[in-house]
């Protein structure tokens, strides 16, 4: 049986609209309500403080300068370049 794949949000999309999609695309969104929100939910704190990883990832691949003006005008070419930028970045965290 697959794992559920969760679909990490920022609080701005916790719209009923954008869960009950997110739902019906196979995902569990992982949002946190809103605080004034009269019937809120539970979710998975742990995992939805990960997402900051992700965001300061985005931020130190902008970083490059190929990346963030799209130098390359092959996608090939371009998704190359995103790969050399993540290997550099994790021997960069060794």
């Amino acid at each position: 049986m697959p794992r559920p794949l969760h679909l990490v949000m920022d609080r701005a999309y916790e719209g009923d609209e954008t869960r009950q999609l997110a739902v019906a695309l196979g995902y569990v969104p992982m949002v946190p309500p809103k605080h004034n929100r009269r019937a809120p939910w539970e979710y998975d704190r742990v995992r939805y403080k990960r997402r900051n990883e992700i965001e300061r990832l985005f931020r130190r691949l902008k970083g490059f300068r190929r990346i963030f003006s799209r130098f390359e005008k092959l996608d090939v070419m371009f998704i190359a370049f995103i790969h050399f930028a993540l290997i550099i970045e994790g021997l960069r965290l060794c």
